[in-house]
């Protein structure tokens, strides 16, 4: 039998693979599917299609019956390049009671309690089943999510709650905004910018519609956020353009102009009503291009979807994890999680793991060593409950 590795064990296994999202995370599952194989746990793989570097890895612990607990974590990472890292990203180095690596907190933290509590679940036996659920790709979009949520269903029982781990100070999150992002192309026309009347400049219409996202934000920050918009900073769908390239030379009417164009969502509105939205926009500056070359156009690609976080009445994966952490206060964030794909799919669910969300995605990301030590304390109240 192999030996039963410590929480701190795993996480340098873990942390040692560079998983970013980009590379293969296969070296990881191999090792987490051998090491909970090792204790006669069965895993189950679901491989990415169009890129078989790449996998999640799901396993499921006590009697085989429905309305269990899924762990939910993401097994990838951002890059570390271009930052000032003082120790080695991808191996732990303590220090003043801290643990540095990437992912430490964002979060290979969490996998690595999420796969120690499976272990110690088995062992222990637990009267209510326990799983994990590994993904792919959350950094780039959640898109590992959905496809790994549809290989759980008959292959193992269906659970019914759902804590995701993400950096939380392990506090209850309970709402999160969604977000969608359309990669957009203005194709114009190519003239000298002596007659520019005469061609489109893609640049300049495309600076339009980047006006357009400007103004959207002043007018939605100007209204009155409704009860659960308030909640958040900002209280309101915010747009966003981070990038932006095109044209040829200073003197030629650009003929290409390409850039990001981003919606944070909130809660209580769908990602539908924005791309109408932004596409009633496209439409109406497409049409003037059009009045003047009619070959001129706009294409909008959608780069990925994640729908908002809601709140639950009553939900019954609030009301365990407020069980185990004593935590009653309300907490709503900005940034997306994988928590919104398994609501979809009718699982109740909260957002709740250890570690700060400020530190993550930063050069010497870490977790403090407290806060590990709470998140085992977590995973032992949580299987308490689970053999109660």
């Amino acid at each position: 039998m192999t030996d039963r590795l410590s929480p701190r064990d795993i996480l340098d296994h873990l942390i040692g693979f560079p998983t970013v999202s980009r590379d293969t995370n296969l070296p990881l599952i191999d090792w987490v599917e051998e090491y909970l194989t090792g204790h006669g746990i069965s895993c189950h793989r679901h491989i990415k299609p169009d890129e078989p570097i790449k996998a999640g890895l799901f396993a499921h612990v006590g009697p085989e019956v429905d309305g269990g607990v899924v762990l939910s974590g993401h097994t990838d990472v951002v890059p570390v390049d271009g930052q000032p890292w003082t120790v080695e990203p991808f191996a732990v180095t303590e220090t003043d009671g801290k643990l540095f690596g990437r992912g430490t907190t964002d979060m290979k933290g969490f996998d690595a309690l999420a796969i120690w509590a499976m272990v110690e679940a088995h062992h222990r036996g637990v009267s209510r089943p326990l799983q994990i659920a590994l993904s792919y790709d959350e950094e780039i979009g959640c898109t590992g999510a959905p496809p790994l949520i549809d290989a759980m269903q008959g292959v193992v029982p269906r659970a019914d709650t759902v804590i995701v781990g993400e950096p939380t100070m392990l506090k209850a999150v309970t709402g999160h905004k969604g977000g969608t992002t359309f990669w957009v192309h203005v194709h114009g026309f190519e003239v000298h910018s002596s007659i520019m009347h005469t061609g489109v400049n893609a640049i300049m219409y495309g600076a339009k519609l980047i006006e357009w996202a400007n103004r959207l934000n002043a007018e939605s920050a100007a209204a009155t956020a409704g009860p659960i918009a308030a909640q958040f900073d900002p209280p309101y769908t915010n747009v966003h353009v981070g990038q932006i390239k095109g044209g040829t030379a200073h003197n030629i009417t650009a003929k290409d102009c390409e850039f990001g164009l981003g919606f944070r969502v909130v809660p209580g509105e769908t990602l539908a009503q924005w791309e109408d939205k932004l596409r009633a926009a496209v439409a109406e500056i497409e049409a003037e291009m059009q009045a003047v070359r009619p070959e001129t156009w706009i294409e909008v690609k959608p780069a990925f979807a994640l729908p908002p976080f809601k709140p639950e009445d009553g939900g019954q994966a609030e009301t365990l994890v407020r069980q185990l952490t004593g935590d009653n206060g309300t907490q709503y964030v900005s940034y997306g999680t994988e928590a919104s794909h398994f609501q979809s799919a009718g699982y109740s669910v909260v957002v709740c793991g250890p570690g700060d969300i400020a530190v993550a995605h930063q050069p010497d990301e870490y977790i403090t060593v407290a806060q590990f030590e709470a998140g085992q304390d977590f995973m032992r109240r949580l299987l308490d409950s689970l053999s109660g």
